[in-house]
């Protein structure tokens, strides 16, 4: 399927839900059908994070070509866990438009969207001035464009150019927009529109994290939990057990 998926993440409280919900409002018009991933990789049921996208989007609900998922990963060998690859394939093959993946974008999550998305969105705030210089190792890495949210507050301008010189050598956008009046959503959309993904080594690399993310699934799958403890705990009476051993025979014996 050529349905482009777009993630977005950055830190908590730079307006990722309203710049998604004003996102959803551009990218609808002439029925075109939005599906919404949002992927909240810290908690199993974080009553605040999903009411709060509930509410926010709320608008967007009564939308037949509107489709939003909460999805909750906690306990998946990864933040964003192989349910969430298999989810975004199935909203694929549904014949979506486009599909949007935000996280709530704590530490692992954020690269690895990466791995989900044809397009990652960066979405940052004035105040994160100060952590400017650590934007650039892991961020870096990951964006396809930068857009400085709330871009009405005091030092967005300032904060926008300091961006800007940072990315240059990446060859990376920044996009300035304030979500909750609908200013520069217009850009977004088209920078999403226009985006070709070019043959982005990155890719590769990530293509082999999602690829393994799934095989590591499949294969802790294939292990009876509670045959593994009763083995276990049998060995360990022996004095002389030793823990790797025990794990070595346990994978020979596969």
């Amino acid at each position: 399927s050529n349905t482009p998926v777009i993630g977005i993440t950055g830190p908590p409280g730079a307006g990722k839900s309203t710049l998604v919900n004003a996102m959803i409002n551009h990218l609808s018009q002439g029925n075109k059908r939005i599906a919404v991933l949002a992927v909240d990789p810290t908690s199993p049921f974080n009553l605040g994070s999903l009411l709060g996208d509930r509410i926010r989007m709320a608008e967007q609900f009564n939308k037949p070509n509107v489709y939003i998922r909460s999805i909750a990963t906690r306990g998946s060998l990864g933040g964003l866990s192989a349910k969430s690859i298999e989810m975004v394939d199935v909203l694929k093959a549904a014949g979506f438009d486009y599909i949007l993946v935000e996280t709530v974008g704590v530490g692992q999550s954020e690269v690895e969207i990466a791995g989900l998305a044809d397009l990652t969105i960066v979405v940052l705030v004035p105040e994160a001035g100060d952590e400017i210089q650590q934007i650039k190792s892991g961020l870096m890495e990951i964006a396809d464009v930068f857009i400085v949210n709330k871009a009405d507050r005091e030092g967005a301008d300032a904060f926008a150019n300091n961006l800007q010189k940072l990315v240059k050598a990446h060859r990376l956008e920044v996009i300035k927009t304030v979500a909750s009046t609908g200013e520069g959503i217009g850009r977004v959309a088209a920078f999403i529109s226009a985006y070709q993904p070019m043959d982005n080594p990155r890719k590769k690399q990530l293509l082999l994290s999602k690829g393994w993310k799934l095989l590591q699934e499949e294969m802790v799958k294939k292990v009876d939990k509670t045959a593994f403890g009763s083995r276990l705990s049998q060995e360990a009476k022996v004095p002389e057990f030793n823990l790797y051993r025990f794990i070595e025979k346990e994978l020979e014996g596969r």
